[in-house]
């Protein structure tokens, strides 16, 4: 079952920022949790793929502006 999805363009003075929301439904189906670190990988002109890694990784909310601290977590850490 497929999900539409519309991309979204947020543009500001100095940037560009494109969005492209995630439906709830895949990220519980999928078991994301919030800040989990994910990378997409470019296969074709029509397809984009979402990957993860087999440990999860979370951003730090308490990072400083500009920095990418993460927090990785093994088995047994969660």
């Amino acid at each position: 079952m497929g999900y539409p999805t519309r991309v979204q363009l947020i543009k500001r003075r100095s940037s560009r920022q494109w969005y492209v929301n995630f439906p709830a439904a895949l990220a519980e189906a999928m078991e994301f949790e919030k800040g989990e670190l994910v990378e997409w990988v470019v296969e074709s002109k029509k397809k984009l793929s979402l990957k993860r890694g087999s440990e999860k990784r979370t951003i730090d909310s308490t990072r400083r502006k500009g920095s990418l601290k993460t927090k990785t977590h093994g088995k047994g850490d969660q």
